[in-house]
């Protein structure tokens, strides 16, 4: 029964984006102009020192992890408004597992994610960049973004159990996504950052996100496994902190 109520919960959290599409194209703005502007500018200035493959293939795959966060870290601030709105009481009055409901928002999470990772391949095509068509490396990338945006929903769910309020988790949300963005190797390599910057990078999952996708559409060298295992031991650790917070959050 856990499998259908994660699928349940999951398909409930994607129905919601029929009623309101605008959401999908207004986030892909932002990546859009990310490889557009910043990467094109970068590409032709040479700033960054990539060897020998060009600025923007670089970038690519740490603007599809960046995309994907940004729309993990905030779903926090829906809970709460499942709270305020009477219905997080109910889900949990049912005989379904509070890990199925986190899971299947998780889930949830990481699809949407996968509908910015997809605009930014279509572009990628458009302008060129050479990432590695091979269906089955595709198909690797889409699980790392799942995997990842899962991870940062529940973060961000953990936070809401903590911090109770809509308006605190937004504050919280907002600090805390660009030092995790700028803080991994998304937009420049490790070997360029200060001592310090790398000890944060070494401890962050976004990190480990961009290092797996590099590897799989670029072919940079990379640890998959480690990138995986790091990535999967931190959705499990997200999961069953955040169900076991929810009960904190009802009551808030």
């Amino acid at each position: 029964m856990l499998p259908s109520r994660i699928f349940t919960f999951c398909l409930i959290e994607l129905m919601r984006i029929r009623h309101d599409q605008s959401e999908l194209y207004t986030r892909a703005i932002q990546p859009v102009l990310w490889l557009l502007i910043y990467g094109e500018t970068f590409t032709r200035i040479h700033a960054i020192p990539t060897g020998n493959r060009p600025y923007i293939d670089f970038l690519a795959p740490g603007i599809m992890a960046q995309s994907a966060l940004f729309i993990a870290i905030f779903y926090g601030i829906q809970i709460i408004w499942e709270r305020d709105a009477g219905m997080l009481i109910k889900l949990l009055a049912t005989p379904t597992p509070r890990a199925a409901l986190i899971t299947g928002k998780a889930f949830a999470a990481g699809i949407r994610g996968l509908g910015q990772v997809i605009v930014i391949l279509i572009l990628s095509a458009i302008l060129r960049i050479g990432l590695n068509w091979n269906p089955l490396h595709l198909i690797g990338a889409a699980l790392v973004v799942i995997i990842s945006a899962g991870f940062f929903a529940c973060f961000s769910m953990v936070l809401a159990g903590l911090v109770i309020s809509r308006d605190r988790l937004m504050g919280i949300g907002q600090a805390i996504t660009m030092p995790l963005f700028f803080a991994s190797s998304a937009l420049y390599p490790v070997s360029l950052m200060p001592g310090w910057v790398k000890a944060i990078t070494g401890i962050n999952p976004l990190t480990y996100e961009v290092e797996a996708l590099r590897g799989l559409l670029i072919g940079t060298p990379t640890n998959l496994a480690l990138d995986f295992g790091v990535l999967l031991v931190a959705l499990i650790a997200g999961i069953t902190a955040a169900a076991a917070l929810l009960g904190r959050l009802a009551r808030g």
